[in-house]
């Protein structure tokens, strides 16, 4: 396994270079440039020149991409072009409230999903599988951005029970309970997106399971129906439902960008939007990077727990 893990590793490096390289060409061949962004358009053209000059966008595409480099080398992501801070603090700083967004919310949704979707396996075809097949459609096909601006018109403006977006109250103590009142309805936007998506994975992984002559036998012998489930059938469902969760955990990532601007979150998510609308290259470069880095540590651990839930797999 150790081998295995370390070999891995070291495939990730190229890959991870190859993923920079192309985000950086794409983010070149963007329109605009932050010069012309946030300077007065009766500003001279020679001092637009010579912004351009110190922060090297004159610079041919493979010298640039080379510095960042360099710079990513040392353990620097380089300098925001709107702010002027280090792009390393800024990510730091937004990255912790995305993973707690997300993580929570992947939490609730695999909390909803994974029991639903065993009842709906071992009670198929009944009103119970019918109405869960239904709900997780329903679940799916709605809109984040609908779903939210629905919860903050109904709780946040008609009935005043949570606060209308951010992290903390503005100008209150904080505390625990203040960031779980602000979590709750970002957090069940995502949670029933997966739980949605996820119980239908759940329970076909589980039909396949229950027909086969191993779980058949341990019935007859008499073993209790939740041993049955849960010990025998549910750890073999596992390997599809440990892919699709895997798979789920970068699209989260993803989707929170849109959660985050509804709600306010202060996370990568409402950073990125900011970034792109700012054309600051650095920070985009170092958001795709974190972003390139947790898909593949991502790939990486669902792969170890593939020998984790079933036995039979291993890795030399």
């Amino acid at each position: 396994m150790l081998q295995y893990i370390i070999r891995r590793v070291l495939i990730a490096i190229p890959v991870l270079l190859g993923i920079t390289l192309i985000n950086f060409l794409i983010i070149k061949l963007a329109p605009g440039n932050p010069v012309d962004m946030f300077i007065n358009p009766n500003t001279p053209k020679e001092l637009l020149d010579t912004k351009k000059e110190l922060l090297g966008l004159n610079d041919p595409f493979f010298l640039q991409y080379f510095k960042w480099l360099l710079n990513l080398l040392q353990g620097q992501l380089g300098y925001s072009f709107s702010t002027y801070a280090p792009v390393t603090v800024m990510i730091g700083e937004r990255l912790g409230p995305t993973l707690l967004l997300a993580s929570a919310s992947l939490v609730v949704g695999l909390a909803i999903a994974i029991p639903v979707g065993v009842l709906s396996a071992i009670r198929q075809n009944t009103k119970f599988d019918y109405l869960m097949t239904g709900l997780s459609f329903i679940g799916t096909s709605i809109p984040q951005f609908f779903l939210g601006l629905g919860l903050i018109y109904i709780f946040a403006i008609q009935f005043r029970l949570l606060p209308t977006g951010g992290m903390t109250t503005l100008g209150g103590s904080g505390g625990a309970w203040d960031l779980i009142r602000h979590m709750i309805m970002p957090v069940f936007v995502l949670g029933i997106v997966i739980a949605g998506k996820k119980v239908r994975y759940v329970r076909a992984s589980m039909l396949d399971v229950l027909q086969q002559d191993y779980l058949r036998t341990a019935q007859a012998k008499g073993l209790h129906p939740f041993i049955v489930t849960n010990k025998h059938a549910l750890r073999n469902a596992l390997i599809p439902i440990i892919t699709v969760v895997g798979m789920e955990i970068p699209l989260l990532l993803g989707g929170s960008v849109l959660i985050e601007q509804i709600f306010q979150w202060p996370g990568i998510g409402q950073l990125t939007i900011q970034s792109i609308l700012s054309r600051d290259y650095p920070t985009l470069m170092g958001l795709n990077l974190v972003a390139a880095f947790i898909v593949l540590v991502t790939n990486l651990f669902t792969d170890i727990f593939y020998s984790a839930a079933d036995p039979r797999i291993t890795y030399s």
